[in-house]
């Protein structure tokens, strides 16, 4: 498919996702290495005081949340090559299973539970072939695929059984930064494990850790295994799930990152009701962040915005004016601070619909009117 692209010296414009830290990023399952919402609860109600300069008494909104938290394992079936070409092409495979253990939240009464999608691939591309969750009181039950989603690294997973005891979901948009917060999952297999901290930092994007990112930061402790486990508020609310790990050892650094619990929940509703989840798209494009040497070689005044790096000239977008070198600086009238927030907003836009994107172009402002059509899933 031809594309085009900005093809003057500026590759420093594309600073690839994740370099932004100086270690390495890692989903915290173990594998070969490593709906319906709950019945509220009146979350004023369920604050613990905090008396000044000490932390708070989380341990009944861990008793409240632990009753929801499971183990997951899961078995897939990874190909692999047996010889390789002078070009390193692979070819005569062979079929080996893989195991992968982690954690997942019981977020309905019927059973739904919510976990990450690399904890149920297991190193595999292909859906996995048996899954298990144990649940807090030990019983064990063959749990059966609703839908993966890796553009967020979120599954879901149903188990049958009686008495199964649902979480309450928080709204992960009021969490706010130096917020006390649990971690809650299964690291290491050592069950039933319970970390304290604080909200780090919220929105956080452009990590490389999915195709679309959005998480919470938290110093509380998660580690391999902690994949899929539940980030709960004072309340024993459910806020996030956790999912990857910021590390120069492989362990603990202070550092992990949840997937906030109102977009974990907008995609498994998709996952339950469609078996995918439905996105937005205006054809390819692919979007940086703006860099000083871009703003001054294209001469733009703006110093924050979504820099168009490379596009499809078959796409709506390309059709209806869109150009490599424009920068986004609005989308529908919001700001636009950088690529990974118009990827989103594009993303979450109504199949159908036109967006409006403000652009700057080297010195002048437009306004282009883009319509969305719905993202196609893959074959696999």
């Amino acid at each position: 498919m031809p594309r085009l692209f900005v093809s003057s010296g500026l590759l420093v414009a594309g600073v690839l996702a994740g370099v932004i830290l100086s270690g390495t990023l890692n989903r915290t399952d173990t594998g070969n290495a490593a709906s319906s919402s709950a019945p509220a609860e009146t979350a004023a109600a369920a604050q613990p005081p905090v008396a000044q300069g000490s932390a708070p008494d989380l341990t009944i909104a861990a008793e409240r949340a632990l009753r929801s938290v499971a183990n997951i394992s899961s078995t897939s079936i990874v190909r692999e090559p047996v010889f390789r070409d002078f070009f390193g092409r692979g070819f005569g495979y062979t079929q080996r299973q893989a195991s992968s253990l982690g954690s997942g939240v019981l977020v309905s009464a019927d059973g739904h539970v919510l976990t990450n999608a690399h904890v149920l691939r297991g190193g595999s591309t292909q859906m996995p072939i048996q899954v298990k969750v144990v649940l807090s009181d030990k019983r064990e039950r063959e749990a059966r695929v609703i839908g993966i989603d890796d553009a967020t690294d979120l599954a879901v997973v149903k188990v049958e059984g009686d008495d199964l005891t649902p979480i309450t979901w928080g709204d992960s948009d009021q969490l706010r930064v130096a917020e006390w917060v649990m971690a809650i999952g299964n690291p290491f297999q050592l069950s039933q494990t319970v970390t304290i901290g604080i909200v780090s930092a919220v929105g956080r994007a452009n990590l490389g850790l999915a195709n679309y990112e959005d998480f919470i930061q938290t110093d509380a402790a998660i580690n391999r295994g902690n994949s899929g486990g539940a980030l709960v508020n004072r309340a024993g609310e459910l806020v996030g799930i956790n999912t990857a790990i910021f590390s120069e050892t492989g362990g603990y650094q202070g550092i992990g990152f949840a997937v906030p619990s109102n977009l974990a929940r907008r995609v498994m509703n998709d996952l339950i009701e469609h078996g995918m989840v439905r996105r937005g798209t205006i054809g390819y494009v692919r979007f940086e962040n703006l860099t000083p040497a871009v703003a001054a070689e294209l001469g733009l005044e703006a110093r924050r915005g979504a820099f168009v790096w490379e596009i499809d000239p078959q796409s709506p977008a390309y059709e209806r004016g869109l150009r490599p070198g424009d920068l986004v600086v609005d989308f529908n009238g919001q700001a636009v601070a950088d690529y990974g927030q118009v990827t989103r907003l594009i993303a979450d836009a109504r199949a159908g619909s036109n967006v409006r994107l403000g652009i700057e172009r080297r010195g002048d402002r437009i306004t282009i009117e883009i319509p969305v059509s719905a993202v196609q899933p893959r074959r696999r």
